[in-house]
């Protein structure tokens, strides 16, 4: 499932190295926090790999 917003995707990065240990997980906030705990490597990859052409900095749910 792609990013709907460029935050989302650059939450996603985030809780990705996080997950693969680049990161501390201390240093997270926000939606990448929730994101580390509860999805997987392979779905963070596929949030981050999105292009964020055309995509807005935030979505309203």
């Amino acid at each position: 499932m792609p990013a709907k917003s460029a935050a989302q995707q650059k939450a996603a990065g985030a809780a990705l190295s996080a997950k693969r240990g680049e990161t501390p997980k201390s240093k997270l906030k926000g939606a990448s926090k929730s994101m580390v705990e509860t999805m997987s490597e392979k779905q963070l990859e596929e949030f981050a790999a999105t292009k964020h052409k055309g995509k807005p900095e935030h979505v309203e749910d």
